[in-house]
């Protein structure tokens, strides 16, 4: 147990932040935090990125190595476009991604089950008239509003 030095009263703390989905679409954003995590199964590693959206924080997931070959194929894939869209040409830590700017396009995942509606990143693409990468691809969803 841990003293808090205080008592709080609930009534007396903020009541704001809108835990539901922003609507989809392209969004403007930084990169405000990146870290390598192990798969809850404990056979995979994801990038755990942070995206902020005015006032707001999105999480997304790259897969960088999973049992699923499929899975793990398109988890690189989206960490190519990431690096593209903030003109990285190579990356070996996960700091290196921190306070990038870019657009990132958001879905919503329909609630489930236990698990409420939430945001998916399904997108990304460089800021406009911000260089990317000399020479790369913009995915096919790139080009699409």
């Amino acid at each position: 147990m841990a003293s808090l030095n205080k008592t709080y009263v609930a009534d007396d703390l903020p009541q704001t932040g809108n835990f539901e989905p922003l609507p989809e679409g392209w969004y403007t954003t930084k990169i405000t935090q990146a870290d390598l995590k192990t798969t809850k199964a404990g056979n995979g590693e994801y990038i755990a990125v942070h995206y902020a959206i005015g006032g707001r924080t999105v999480f997304g997931n790259i897969n960088i190595r999973n049992p699923s070959i499929k899975c793990e194929e398109i988890g690189r894939q989206q960490l190519g476009y990431l690096m593209r869209a903030i003109g990285l040409k190579k990356v070996s830590d996960t700091d290196e991604l921190i306070g990038a700017d870019l657009s990132i396009k958001l879905k919503i995942r329909p609630a489930e089950g236990q698990w409420e509606a939430t945001n998916d990143v399904t997108g990304f693409k460089a800021l406009e008239g911000k260089p990317a990468v000399e020479g790369a691809k913009q995915p096919p969803w790139a080009s699409k509003k």
